[in-house]
């Protein structure tokens, strides 16, 4: 039986497409014959042929919609949406630590993103009566680390519930919305935290990712997710074999969380 994803030709805008699984959602959706406009803050150094880069501060509302403005002025439409832009830089330290400054820019970067873009080009998809729309939320939604992601795990948390209550809206308008929440993914970031992790133990890199993995309860399989498998996973579910999927989150994250 073939499986091909029947991808070709689609149009896809990916936030946050530069890095981490962003790249890697370009990567495998420019590889499945989709056509492909990517957003960071800043163009990546090695380009993917044929991808479209759109320089945006997606943090703000006026990029959002600018960025929103130049994808439907490029196409006139848009058939699959993938949020993944997120992140945090909120210090440590627990609730004591984050002023409405950081709370704010956490739910800037981590929910507003993807409602802007979402009310921006959701008018397009319910004009053609078809589209997908993907959320990349993340496992802290249920499993907040109290020392250091309070404020990003609220935020995920926020956007999942938004992504759920969206499909209920939208799906009988042939929109499907579907939510995916990696646990600890191995991207150019987390190494980093991991580098560091180690440096101030005295131990190496694996050592670096034990302690993370410890921080998290323990991951059952043993290892970090890479940014291709969550890519592979969210490249299926915009694809119309998954077309009876809707209002559904798919967590990506070897076993971390340790409850149904």
């Amino acid at each position: 039986m073939s499986f091909d994803l029947q991808l070709a030709g689609l149009r896809a805008l990916v936030s946050g497409g530069t890095k981490g699984v962003g790249a890697a959602v370009v990567k495998g959706l420019s590889e499945a014959g989709v056509q492909v406009i990517a957003t960071a803050r800043s163009l990546p150094p090695h380009p993917i042929a044929g991808v479209r880069y759109l320089a945006a501060d997606l943090s703000t509302a006026q990029c959002a919609a600018d960025a929103a403005r130049s994808v439907l002025e490029q196409w006139g439409g848009i058939d699959i949406l993938v949020n993944v832009l997120g992140g945090s830089s909120a210090p440590a330290g627990g609730f004591a630590a984050l002023n409405d400054a950081q709370w704010s820019k956490e739910l800037n970067q981590n929910l507003m993103p993807a409602v802007r873009l979402d009310r921006a080009l959701l008018p397009a998809m319910l004009a053609q009566g078809a589209g997908i729309i993907v959320h990349v939320s993340s496992i802290q939604r249920v499993l907040p680390l109290p020392e250091s992601t309070i404020a990003y795990a609220a935020a995920k948390a926020a956007l999942s519930t938004y992504s759920k209550a969206l499909s209920k809206e939208v799906t009988p308008k042939g929109i499907r919305v579907v939510s995916v929440a990696p646990g600890w993914v191995e991207t150019e970031a987390a190494v980093a935290l991991a580098e560091r992790l180690a440096a101030q133990a005295g131990t190496d890199y694996e050592g670096g990712k034990r302690i993370i993995m410890q921080a998290l309860g323990g991951i059952p399989l043993g290892r970090p997710a890479k940014p291709q498998e969550v890519a592979d996973l969210i490249t299926f579910l915009v694809s119309p074999r998954a077309s009876s999927i809707s209002g559904a989150e798919y967590l990506i994250d070897g076993g971390t969380v340790p409850t149904v």
